[in-house]
């Protein structure tokens, strides 16, 4: 790919003449890169639901006993566990969106994005052949959930990447088509893997499918098949490719100071090992027992000490002309706006991510399962409901509508303001939360809980759209509030705290499950989408607004 010399889109003629055909030719490429690390990160809530379901029907599987004593766990332990490959693949991604946030200018687009690609393959090809074996230690799945990581801080790269590509005319929609259809990636996901689990689809390299018999109520069995393992092994091949044409479809611009392509990998690689540092840090106070700590506490104790040591690492471990760079980025931490539009930011995209991770679970363990009986008293031990919905019909329905949407939020904030689509897009989320808060409350108090699914599903896939629209518009408001040296950190810094939604969710259910009171975690979250309001009102949306945008 010849070396671009020159790169001033702000200036309508080398934009038409010279920088539009490059700036959608590497938008194409850097979305369906960004879409299959969004899948590979976040498949781990789907793999969770497939390990769990192949478990309850034959113990022998999968039968974990890590962290207890050398004991199985018991059922509402056995589905918390399984909360922590979701959300150690989270944490990780989250925290890698640190490091990836200043990579752009330090190692160059199209590197970032082929080495990106790359790294995903080892995940892939980790869990395709771990998972062929049923006694598989759960320490393992950490691991490979951990290296998952890498797509999900690729998203803070990619999005910083393409705001050098476009005008900031154009930012709301060539921001929102970048991240809208690469987060279509958990959309795709879970559509895909449901199907690509029911069949050999890689012969012998596949391995042997999981088998157990249901027994039906005429009392004849019916045999099952699952290849868990293809839910990884289906990406190796579509990765493979994408890098190639990473490699040669996409380009370095001279704002990227990144230097030789071998120079600019080896920085890479070493970024992204600190950000692995940070994540593995933050893994291991997870998983540790803290005696009578408060659990939810605990979690944002593990949050900020992830942060801090990658930035920390970041800072002092670094060679001293990528750390003079790095300083450099690092005066977006001076300014208050980039803390609030963290803050704000963190509602919409956290959200979403987290509630993609979580939500295949969670439709399991709030409708599959009957925890009262006829009398409304508490069963002893929750049983299977047999007329639970079929939750790989739906699952993938609520991340695919927030992810397409997203664009339309970019556009609504091009076209009326970010700051004003924003307002009213969180109270609607609002109102959607707490509504879809209160049918989970009702299912887990009635012997029949798929009688409130329909309602439940409708005011999640409203809450995802709400969180996808959301998106954009808060997207959009930050190459307004931000010069264009700065637009680019911030962008990839509130995406990278954003991204710990994916850890924070999944956990904070797992807590909540665990207690019995899932509708508590939605409530709560609906207190913190009131501040992301006024704060929003108050900066950006009223009249004299500090920053009206």
């Amino acid at each position: 790919m010849k070396k671009i010399e020159h790169w001033d889109v702000e200036n309508e003629q080398f934009w038409q003449e010279t920088g539009k055909p490059i700036a959608f030719r590497n938008l194409w490429i850097s979305i369906p890169n960004l879409l299959c690390g969004f899948a590979v990160w976040l498949y781990w809530g789907m793999l969770a639901k497939f390990i769990q379901k192949v478990h309850f029907a034959n113990p022998e599987f999968f039968n974990f006993t890590f962290m207890n004593d050398g004991q199985p766990y018991e059922e509402k332990a056995y589905r918390a566990l399984m909360f922590t490959l979701p959300a150690a693949a989270g944490l990780a991604g989250a925290t890698l969106r640190i490091p990836n946030s200043f990579m752009i200018a330090i190692c160059g687009g199209r590197n970032v994005k082929f080495m990106t690609t790359i790294m995903l393959l080892l995940p892939a090809l980790g869990a395709g052949f771990a998972l062929q074996d049923g006694n598989v230690s759960f320490l393992t799945l950490v691991v490979l959930a951990t290296l998952s990581g890498v797509g999900g801080g690729a998203f803070a790269s990619s999005m910083s990447n393409i705001s050098f590509f476009f005008p900031k005319r154009m930012q709301g929609l060539s921001l929102g088509l970048n991240a809208g259809l690469g987060n279509a990636g958990v959309s795709v996901m879970q559509f895909l893997l449901p199907w690509i689990i029911t069949f050999g689809a890689f012969g012998g390299i596949g391995g042997d499918p999981y088998t157990w018999a249901t027994k039906l109520a005429d009392g004849s069995t019916q045999p099952n098949e699952m290849w868990v393992q293809n839910a990884a092994l289906v990406w190796v091949p579509v990765l493979l490719f994408l890098a190639i044409a990473a490699y040669v479809g996409m380009n370095n611009l001279p704002q990227h100071k990144c230097g030789s392509t071998p120079k600019a990998v080896g920085t890479y690689l070493w970024l992204t090992l600190l950000g692995y540092l940070g994540a593995a840090v933050g893994i291991v106070l997870l998983i540790a027992p803290w005696g009578g700590f408060p659990v939810l506490l605990k979690i944002f104790v593990v949050l900020v000490v992830a942060v801090l040591v990658t930035l920390s690492a970041m800072r002092y471990l670094t060679p001293r002309e990528t750390k003079a760079n790095l300083v450099n980025q690092f005066t977006i931490f001076r300014s208050k706006h980039n803390w609030i539009m963290t803050w704000i930011y963190t509602m919409t995209f956290g959200s979403f991510i987290g509630y993609a991770n979580a939500f295949p679970k969670l439709i399991d363990d709030v409708f599959g399962v009957v925890r009262v009986g006829a009398n409304g008293e508490a069963l002893a031990s929750a049983i299977a409901n047999v007329n639970a919905p079929v939750s790989s019909s739906y699952i993938w329905i609520g991340a695919g509508v927030g992810a397409l949407i997203r664009p339309v939020g970019g556009w609504l904030a091009d076209k009326w303001g970010g700051a004003r689509v924003t307002q009213w897009d969180t109270v609607i989320m609002i109102g959607a939360t707490i509504g879809a808060g209160y049918f989970v409350a009702l299912a887990s108090a009635s012997n029949t809980p798929e009688e409130y699914f329909v309602p439940f599903l409708l005011l999640f896939i409203l809450l995802f759209a709400t969180t996808g629209i959301g998106n954009g518009s808060t997207f959009r408001m930050i190459p307004i509030i931000f010069s264009k040296e700065q637009a680019g950190p911030v962008l990839g810094w509130t995406s990278a705290i954003a991204a710990y939604g994916a850890f924070l969710i999944p956990k904070i259910f797992a807590t909540q499950i665990a207690a019995g009171t899932p509708q508590y975690a939605l409530y709560g979250f609906a207190a913190y989408y009131l501040s992301c309001l006024i704060l929003n009102w108050w900066f950006y949306a009223r009249k004299n607004a500090e920053v009206p945008c």
